[in-house]
C-alpha cells in the first residue's frame, strides 16, 4: 500500500468518525495521524457552526490544533465523563485489543478513554493483526526507575528500547517520563502481559488498551468496515 493509497483511508475512516458528533456531546481528541484528520473535520464543522460541542484532548499537540480551529475545551473538574471519544491505533486485534503510544501520548489517551462512555478507534486495514506484538509496545516509565523496569521487561521476554529524538536525545512525553519501545513479543493473551507490566513499580501506563475500544472504523480499500467486541 502506498503512502497516498493509505492517507485515504485514513480520511475515509475519519468522515465516517464524524458522523458520530451531534451537538452536545463533550468529546476526547486522540492523537496520531487518523485522528488528527477527524480534529480537522471535526473543527471545521465548529467553525461554521454546524456543531456545538466541547472537547479534552489526549495530546497538548491535538489541543493546540483544536484550538486552531475553535473548539471549545473543558476538563475533569468540570466534566467527569466524555459522551465520545475517537483515537487512532497502532495496532487492532481481535475483540479491539489494541496497542497505542506510537505516538508517545498513551498516558493521556488511556485517561481520556477510561472517562468515554464511547471509545471509537479508527485507522485503515494496515493496522489490523491476529496478535498483538509485532509493533513494539510502549511503556511509560518513571525516570529514575528505567534500569529496574527495563530489567523486568526482559524477564518477561520482551526486548525493551529507550525511544530517542530524531537527533538522538531521549524523547520525553508530556508528563516528563520515558518511554521503553518493547518488541520480541507476540502476545496470546495480552490480559495476562498487561498484569504483570501494571505489578511493575516505576511503570506509569503501558501501551495495551484492553476492554476499552466499543467500535473500530477500519478502512479497507472496499469501504469502512465496523468492528465491535
Amino acid at each position: 500500500m502506498t503512502s497516498e493509497e493509505q492517507a485515504r483511508l485514513k480520511q475515509q475512516a475519519a468522515e465516517r468518525a464524524l458522523g458520530l458528533v451531534e451537538s452536545g456531546m463533550t468529546v476526547g481528541l486522540g492523537s496520531g495521524s487518523t485522528a488528527t484528520l477527524w480534529i480537522k473535520l471535526l473543527g471545521e464543522k465548529v467553525r461554521k457552526g454546524e456543531l456545538k460541542i466541547r472537547a479534552i484532548a489526549s495530546s497538548e499537540d491535538s489541543e493546540k490544533l483544536g484550538r486552531s480551529y475553535g473548539i471549545p475545551f473543558t476538563n475533569f473538574d468540570e466534566t467527569k465523563e466524555l459522551d465520545l471519544t475517537v483515537d487512532g491505533a497502532d495496532e487492532v486485534a481481535p475483540g479491539l485489543a489494541l496497542i497505542k503510544g506510537g505516538g508517545g501520548k498513551l498516558l493521556r489517551e488511556k485517561i481520556v478513554a477510561s472517562a468515554s462512555k464511547r471509545f471509537v478507534v479508527v485507522a485503515d486495514g494496515s493496522k489490523q493483526v491476529e496478535k498483538l506484538g509485532k509493533f513494539p509496545l510502549p511503556v511509560e516509565v518513571i525516570p529514575m526507575a528505567e534500569p529496574l523496569v527495563n530489567e523486568a521487561l526482559r524477564k518477561l521476554g520482551f526486548t525493551p528500547k529507550v525511544r530517542v529524538n530524531p537527533d538522538g536525545s531521549q524523547y520525553i512525553t508530556d508528563e516528563g517520563n520515558l518511554i521503553l519501545d518493547c518488541s520480541g513479543v507476540l502476545m496470546d493473551d495480552p490480559t495476562v502481559i498487561g498484569a504483570k507490566l501494571d505489578s511493575i513499580v516505576g511503570v506509569v501506563e503501558h501501551g495495551l488498551f484492553l476492554g476499552m475500544a466499543n467500535l473500530a472504523l477500519i478502512a479497507e480499500e472496499g469501504g469502512v468496515v465496523e468492528r465491535t467486541r
